[in-house]
């Protein structure tokens, strides 16, 4: 048994002083309570439950600042930011991937995120031939949560076209590729491997989108979820909502809207692209809206309309995607910063009884747990124990309490603030710094070294 004493805790009823959390074994927390334990192994200034990281393609950090110069065309896009992307991606080896993730999922625990929801597309060969091991890119994902010990939901890509028109993939996209037949292989791999990795992780499924993936095997790849997450890149660009209509005859939510039954199983990613009665009508079937606002900002993707989303009771989770940048209050700051530029107003998603980040961080918790299949969010009895702390000695929290910890935490602070994180009850973060910092960075920077500037 760990127990944690905190000055300050975020529990369900809201806030509370003098908390002492008891976490079990196995990582779940058992008990919570109010009280001072002076023999408690760990005081604590602000405890707060740590969110899940809904979306990243751990590869893609590599990459980060390597694409921001203008090619020969008058402007840059998505897309031929993508085409720099499928170039990178030729050159990366098993051990390049388990090397970049574990870094990435160092710097997502240092955040103060608990939990990698990985959309994991890179599976075979460059040139496209699979593994002898078909499994073997998944299986490195999980061999690096084992060395950063964060809490995992792998989510192997099908993707298996080009395009609506079901074109065959380009030289860039071939190692994503897999008819359903070999996805379904791979899948099974993928869950075998996870079975006998750490007890808190989870398997879904991601058709990549609808562009990628044929219409009549959609269906089949709900069959095969069986419940478990189901995540696809819905409405991100212009161009793929376009093709999309031209092809099918609606846009892209309006189909998925009247072809799948979309429930609370499905994450839809980015929908930065919706007209105001798809968002309406998305928000009201259950799933999340899995966003990545450093990313959209990056790739000119559009603003996704939060305050009409949460009116409409929808919910909401945060990823990483590009992992251009790995900053959670960064990333609900640009959420609502978004907003407040599109609607020339201010405090845009706060709630009457809630301020901006409060609500925020309540909205990530509860569809963060809800995105990754995961029993979290909440400290409270049965949970797992993912936890993070903020650093009360902060000069930007000096004198604050309550929903002003968080508002100067995201509005005034960065994620300096995080002091410690636990993942399961796994205490992976202390003082600020992931236990295996030196040797995880090290792994990373010869890769990056033998890399280069490749673009």
């Amino acid at each position: 048994m760990t127990i944690i004493h905190a000055k300050q805790a975020l529990l369900p009823a809201g806030w509370a002083q003098d908390v002492l959390v008891d976490i079990e074994e196995d990582g779940r927390i058992a008990n919570v309570k109010n009280g001072a334990d002076p023999d408690a192994d760990h005081h604590v200034g602000i405890l707060l439950p740590a969110p899940v990281n809904a979306h990243s393609h751990a590869f893609q950090r590599a990459m980060a600042g390597l694409t921001e110069r203008r090619g020969p065309k008058a402007t840059d896009s998505f897309w031929t930011w993508r085409q720099l992307m499928f170039r990178f991606l030729d050159r990366l080896s098993p051990d390049d991937v388990q090397a970049i993730a574990a870094f990435v999922q160092m710097e997502m625990l240092e955040a103060g995120y608990a939990t990698n929801v990985e959309f994991h597309y890179l599976h075979h060969q460059p040139g496209g031939q699979p593994y002898d091991n078909m499994s073997e890119m998944a299986e490195r994902i999980i061999a690096a949560a084992s060395e950063s010990g964060i809490g995992l939901t792998l989510l192997p890509v099908h993707y298996e076209f080009g395009g609506c028109d079901r074109r065959e993939l380009t030289a860039g996209q071939i190692r994503f590729g897999n008819d359903i037949e070999r996805f379904t292989a791979i899948f099974a791999g993928v869950e075998k491997a996870l079975a006998s990795h750490s007890h808190d992780a989870a398997l879904g499924l991601a058709p990549h989108s609808l562009r990628a993936v044929a219409r009549d095997n959609l269906s089949r790849l709900v069959e095969l979820a069986d419940g478990r997450p189901i995540h696809l890149h819905l409405a991100e660009q212009i161009a793929e909502v376009e093709e999309v209509r031209a092809a099918w005859g609606k846009r892209p939510v309006e189909w998925i809207l009247d072809n799948a039954a979309v429930d609370e199983k499905w994450c839809m990613i980015h929908c930065t692209q919706m007209q105001p009665h798809e968002t309406e009508a998305l928000a009201r079937s259950g799933a999340v809206a899995g966003l990545c606002p450093i990313t959209e900002s990056s790739l000119g993707d559009g603003i996704f309309d939060g305050l009409r989303w949460l009116t409409q009771g929808g919910k909401i989770a945060i990823g990483s995607d590009s992992n251009i940048r790995i900053s959670l209050s960064e990333e609900l700051r640009t959420l609502d910063y978004s907003q407040r530029l599109r609607d020339h107003s201010r405090a845009a998603l706060a709630a009457p009884q809630k301020s901006t980040a409060r609500r925020l961080l309540d909205e990530i918790l509860d569809g963060g747990a809800q995105a990754a299949g995961r029993s979290c969010g909440r400290i409270e009895s049965g949970r797992w124990a993912d936890l993070m702390v903020l650093d009360d000695t902060h000069v930007d929290l000096e004198g604050r309490s309550g929903d002003t910890l968080l508002d100067c935490y995201v509005f005034a602070g960065d994620d300096r603030m995080v002091a410690d994180v636990w993942s399961a009850g796994r205490h992976v973060v202390k003082d600020g710094q992931h236990f295996q910092r030196s040797s995880i960075e090290r792994n990373y920077r010869a890769v990056i070294g033998r890399l280069g500037d490749v673009l």
